[in-house]
């Protein structure tokens, strides 16, 4: 498979100057709001390292919470599935789905069943999948991905969202109003809500102890997708599960300031067992997270909550646009999780990155994302799957930096070198970093030169 072109793909979206700026200024202000917010919150040092360790305690005992979890989710009236892979996953959920006749499911925002492609792989089996979150719907709607973990339609203006529910759902084209468009959504999801045969989430955390899937929301369409229909199913990584009860306490007080910079989330919902005449199904996934806990420097990522906030303080990211990475996770963290999937596919993401840090700065379980992402780089190199241009460039660059008298020289030329080029040989199609920014002008004197005359010895 062609290594997604994480640079080219992000041309189209970096082209909308609009939606651009807009990304970039949105994703900016919900990392200020987690500044905030954290800054209310004395001991939030202690509270990072406290989730990490329970994180990584779960981790490496995860085979004894998830029997433990199985056992009180069956002691509560909930049947427990296990899936392999996402094909296994998806079988599953149809099998449930055919044994109850269902023909309609809706769903809270799950993103988990969109990296198993589940939506898909039902519709073509005659079962409308209704999406009920309001970012997912929008994209549902537009035939799209969700491009951020939380906000999944983030890259949007409000015109384009008028412009997709006057397409689908009959909306007036011209009224961008915030409060008319949500309206919209609501009132033409409600019936799903009432005629659904089945619902569905994902968890944010599985407690071992209760057996509990615990969904945290700020729509109320969760609680919905359960209680309406009489049967509900829950998607759930093996990576989302917890010891206790108590240490919710902990990750509950993290998960909505990081993501949002807002204290808690409106609804924190435990669904624990069926209520009278219906059914709870739980389907537990690994599809790659058991691989990925066996390697040695890649396992810290499957601590993460999903909270976004690396998203929302990455510069490639905020100036790129989710959908150019062309994976169901974006961002930093997804730049460390995609080439657990395929190495291949997504050799290029680990580039996509400044590892200026920041990321693993704002991590509410602490993952070293940033160094994670330089080590894929050192993998993606090794194992030969630079592309060609990309290759050279590291390699010359190497030389030029191993030597000093070369880097020196090369440094002292550039200046005037660069001015006289033609145009053609830095801003062509084989250096994509050439597109939408200018070389600056070289200052007509080095550091090392100035230094030599200021400071060297006379």
């Amino acid at each position: 498979m062609k290594p997604i072109a994480h640079a080219e793909a992000s041309s189209e979206f970096i082209a909308a100057t609009g939606n651009l700026e807009f990304h970039d200024r949105r994703l900016w202000e919900l990392r200020t709001k987690r500044d905030a917010a954290v800054a209310l919150v004395p001991e939030w040092d202690a509270l990072r390292s406290l989730a990490s360790q329970i994180k990584e305690h779960t981790l490496t005992h995860l085979a004894e919470y998830l029997e433990e979890f199985e056992r009180k989710a069956q002691a509560n009236g909930a049947i427990v599935h296990w899936a392999r892979d996402a094909a296994e996953h998806n079988q599953i959920v149809h099998d449930i789905l055919a044994a109850h006749g269902a023909k309609s499911l809706v769903k809270a925002k799950s993103m988990l069943t969109d990296e198993c492609d589940m939506r898909p792989f039902l519709e073509k089996r005659g079962i409308a999948v209704i999406e009920t979150d309001l970012g997912e719907r929008i994209q549902q709607l537009d035939d799209e991905p969700p491009s951020h973990i939380v906000v999944p339609a983030v890259h949007k203006l409000r015109s384009d969202v008028a412009r997709v529910f006057a397409r689908t759902l009959g909306t007036d084209p011209e009224n961008s109003d915030v409060h008319y468009l949500a309206e919209s959504q609501r009132r033409t999801t409600r019936p799903h809500f009432l005629q659904a045969d089945a619902g569905m989430t994902g968890a944010n955390f599985a407690v071992a102890e209760t057996g509990a899937v615990v969904v945290c929301t700020n729509e109320g369409n969760a609680d919905l997708s359960v209680h309406l229909p009489r049967l509900y199913i829950a998607s759930i990584g093996i990576e989302k599960i917890i010891p206790r009860t108590e240490h919710l306490g902990v990750f509950v007080r993290m998960l909505s300031r990081s993501a949002l910079g807002s204290p808690i989330t409106q609804l924190t919902s435990h669904f624990r067992a069926p209520r009278p005449g219906t059914e709870m199904h739980i389907v537990l996934v690994d599809n790659g997270r058991a691989e990925r806990l066996g390697m040695d420097d890649f396992w810290y990522s499957l601590k993460c909550i999903r909270c976004g906030a690396c998203m929302n303080t990455c510069p490639v990211y905020r100036r790129s646009g989710g959908l150019s990475y062309g994976a169901t996770y974006s961002g930093p963290i997804g730049v460390i999780i995609d080439p657990t999937y395929d190495l291949r596919k997504y050799s290029t993401l680990p580039f996509a990155s400044t590892l200026n840090g920041s990321c693993t700065a704002v991590c509410p379980v602490k993952i070293d994302i940033h160094d994670q992402i330089y080590k894929w780089r050192r993998i993606v190199a090794e194992r030969g799957a630079l592309p060609f241009v990309k290759k050279q460039a590291m390699s010359l660059g190497g030389k030029l930096l191993a030597s000093p008298r070369l880097y020196r020289a090369a440094v002292e030329t550039a200046g005037a070198g660069v001015e006289h080029l033609p145009r053609i040989m830095l801003y062509n199609r084989m250096n994509a970093w050439g597109k939408q920014r200018e070389v600056p002008v070289a200052p007509k004197q080095t550091f090392r030169q100035w230094y030599l005359a200021n400071r060297g010895k006379k």
